[in-house]
């Protein structure tokens, strides 16, 4: 697949990337997301300091994430356990 060369703006600086086509779409959309997050932060609570509103947007996107985890985690226990029933009931029935 062809590397597609772009440049993204976050926090008023450019970023060049190579990145597949299939990704264009995301990475676009995740940088209107980080800006909008910045200009949100900036807005609610006065802050200028580019670093500032860098690390709080970071933090947001991290706990999220760790969100994200924890619920697919338990899912998974959840199906492994689930799993292990339905194998030791065939295994019973065998």
């Amino acid at each position: 697949m062809d590397k597609l060369s772009i440049k993204v703006k976050i926090a008023d600086r450019e970023y060049p990337m190579k990145i597949s086509e299939g990704e264009e779409e995301n990475i676009r959309s995740a940088a209107r997301l980080i800006n909008e997050r910045l200009k949100l932060y900036k807005e609610q609570f006065g802050i200028e300091d580019k670093q500032d509103l860098l690390a709080m947007v970071t933090f947001e996107v991290m706990v999220d994430l760790i969100k994200v985890k924890g619920v697919s985690n338990a899912e998974s226990k959840q199906i492994s356990g689930k799993l292990d029933e339905l194998n030791d009931l065939i295994a019973q029935s065998l």
